[in-house]
């Protein structure tokens, strides 16, 4: 992959998280993505336009109040990143299953009314993607090869399922939004490392399927 000029981060960065290594599968929706394949079959995808869709993504984002804002994240790598992203940012933030209702049934407990929702993977989330898509809510999403993508407005290709892929992801998610709100004014007064959007626990058998994903 020749040396390119990017935006938000550099290319060896980008290398170096495995960001664009995605799986064997590939979406109709995700085939414009592709960089190309590797001799095993992996999938790998393109990361100037990775680059160019988190940049974008955060200019999104900052439109939006954070309260009006809803993260969600199912797998646990994803969780840590993103949670790690909605605290800096101040939005909403939901772990795990979505409770069907909770964008379209005012009467159900956890009611909210969000103004955008960011999913980190569209298979795992897919109930807040439907609920989001019923009521209009425009959808940004992280989406591997794998991944359909029906319904989402803003398609960021991305190794979704490991753990430096996503905290890198996250990370440059969180410094291009405050940034974009004028919170900070440079890549220089973010105050958080990569690190802080990984996730800390030692294995165990919980973590064990996901780990096996790590990169």
């Amino acid at each position: 992959m020749a040396e390119e000029e990017f935006n938000i981060a550099n290319q060896n960065d980008y290398l170096e998280s495995g960001i664009h290594i995605a799986t064997k599968v590939k979406t109709p929706g995700m085939k414009k993505f592709v960089y190309k394949v590797r001799e095993d079959g992996l999938y790998l995808l393109d990361l100037k336009t990775i680059d160019e869709r988190i940049k974008v993504a955060g200019q999104m984002l900052a439109r939006y109040d954070p309260k009006d804002i809803v993260v969600t994240a199912s797998r646990i790598y994803a969780v840590a990143a993103a949670q790690k992203f909605a605290e800096i940012i101040h939005s909403n933030f939901i772990k795990g299953r979505v409770t069907p209702g909770i964008f379209t049934n005012p009467y159900s407990e956890n009611f909210m009314e969000p103004q955008i929702l960011f999913a980190s993977d569209t298979r795992n989330e897919k109930q807040a993607i439907r609920e989001a898509s019923e009521t209009g809510i425009p959808i940004i999403a992280l989406c591997d090869t794998d991944n359909l993508t029906r319904d989402v407005d803003l398609i960021i290709p991305s190794n979704n399922r490991g753990r430096k892929s996503l905290a890198f992801a996250y990370f440059l998610l969180a410094r291009e939004y405050l940034k974009n709100k004028g919170i900070i004014s440079s890549d220089e007064e973010f105050n958080y490392n990569i690190s802080d959007f990984e996730l800390k626990l030692e294995p165990t058998s919980e973590t064990s399927i996901d780990m096996s994903m790590d990169v």
